[in-house]
């Protein structure tokens, strides 16, 4: 078989660039593999590429940090599970994801709990009380985590299948995905709509088979997996703020000098940081490119009518499932 001296010098170059890469992670001291569940572009891979960023600079090469992205490692809560025996090491999600483990998690899924992306680092940003708040829950919750950072990733806006949703109204009888989350179940149920729980790696299948009508995400997520072929109806209902949670393997954590803790904690801040920034960015740019060159239909509802919709029940959302301290902090 003849292989054409282009693809020979194509593969050659791509053992080097492994070959590079391991020794780098041979060379390091420590190995950090790092887990997003998402594709590019969105917010938490560029969060990873900034992580490894830094940290491989700021430790001089003594940690090496591997990034798996799109679920290679597994959906979040197999990965959950890995982080509790250490044999992943940092992940960077959602925290809707995280309820089964940290159901106090839950209360960031209560549509219209923050003003603007702009100021939601003020409330969950490093060195408040909504931070330590988790911090403390991680440490005692045995799921073998630590907190690094909280941050957000942009709106979480409205999709369906095939109605276009103007008001609350709209919503009324359609089969709504949902995580793993009794925040988001009831609050939809509020709306008349029929809660499905489906995992975020089925999300596409759901929605083209039926199994549900309309689902929510940020934009960067609905545009990275495409889910716009299976939803293209997009209402910018901006009902939350999506939370992201950056947390690492607690018997990570224990294996890493104090200065190389410094160095991981203070990267992930850093990250986070940079993530609020890209995910404004993203919503502004997404929008016009899904409408343009992917025939997505927006509508633009009237939120005032979806806050009034769900003001009254946000305290009895919160007493019922034990989360009024958190709603509490969160509304200080």
């Amino acid at each position: 078989m003849k292989i054409a001296r282009r693809t020979l010098l194509s593969m050659s170059a791509a053992i080097v660039g492994l070959a590079f890469t391991n020794a780098a992670s041979f060379a390091a001291d420590y190995t950090l593999r790092v887990h997003t569940l998402v594709k590019s572009p969105h917010p938490y891979n560029d969060m990873a590429d900034a992580f490894k960023k830094e940290v491989e600079e700021k430790s001089a090469g003594r940690i090496a940090v591997q990034i798996f992205d799109s679920g290679q490692l597994g959906q979040d809560p197999a990965v959950i599970g890995e982080m509790g025996f250490g044999t992943i090491d940092v992940m960077i999600s959602t925290v809707s994801n995280a309820v089964p483990v940290i159901p106090q998690f839950s209360i960031f899924t209560m549509p219209y709990l923050f003003d603007s992306m702009d100021t939601v680092l003020d409330k969950v940003g490093p060195g408040t009380p909504v931070h330590a708040h988790f911090a403390k829950i991680f440490e005692s919750n045995g799921a073998g985590m630590k907190l690094l950072a909280l941050g957000a990733s942009g709106t979480r806006n409205m999709s369906t299948a095939k109605v276009a949703v103007n008001a609350p109204d709209d919503l009324s009888g359609l089969k709504m995905r949902t995580p793993p989350s009794p925040m988001d179940a009831k609050t939809w149920s509020a709306f008349g709509m029929l809660p499905v729980t489906v995992a975020w790696g089925e999300l596409y299948a759901a929605m083209q088979t039926g199994v549900a009508d309309a689902m929510e995400s940020s934009l960067p997520g609905y545009t990275g997996s495409k889910l716009y072929e299976v939803a293209p109806n997009l209402a910018l209902t901006a009902h939350t703020i999506q939370i992201n949670h950056t947390s690492i393997s607690q018997r990570t954590w224990g294996k890493l000098p104090e200065d190389l803790q410094k160095v991981v904690e203070d990267a992930a801040i850093s990250a986070n940081a940079y993530g609020v920034e890209k995910a404004i960015a993203y919503d502004t740019s997404l929008v016009e490119k899904l409408a343009n060159e992917h025939g997505v239909k927006v509508t633009r509802p009237d939120r005032a009518a979806f806050i009034e919709k769900i003001a009254p029940i946000q305290v009895e959302l919160a007493d019922e499932l034990g989360l009024a301290e958190e709603y509490a902090l969160l509304k200080k």
